[in-house]
């Protein structure tokens, strides 16, 4: 039987691996956690990161969580640009630089 204190430590780390409302958790391939609203995942960024972390990962990584092939600088430089609702053409342009540093050659780099 588990004691009460030990349930309640188990409950409070469970809390902080689950998202808030509204979020959903993905990770950078360097293994940073990220909440991401879901009103982002119906963006072109987000819409291609999945492509792509699909590609590389299969649908979840090898610890059965959503990686997506970038490092934590540039998620959170994709997550600054949705937060100020960054216009398309900057949304094409950052997708374009994103695909060259995916490009197989540049992966064991970004993600070592």
């Amino acid at each position: 039987m588990i004691s009460s204190k030990k349930l309640a430590q188990l409950s409070k780390k469970w809390q902080g691996m689950v998202a808030g409302k509204g979020n959903c958790v993905v990770y950078s391939c360097d293994g940073r956690r990220f909440e991401i609203p879901l009103a982002y995942l119906r963006t072109t960024v987000f819409a291609e990161l999945l492509r792509m972390s699909q590609e590389e990962f299969g649908f979840t990584s090898r610890h059965g969580r959503i990686t997506l092939p970038c490092d934590t600088a540039v998620m959170e430089y994709v997550m600054c640009l949705l937060r100020r609702d960054a216009s398309e053409e900057v949304e094409k342009a950052l997708l374009s630089s994103m695909v060259m540093l995916m490009h197989p050659l540049n992966q064991q780099a970004i993600c070592s």
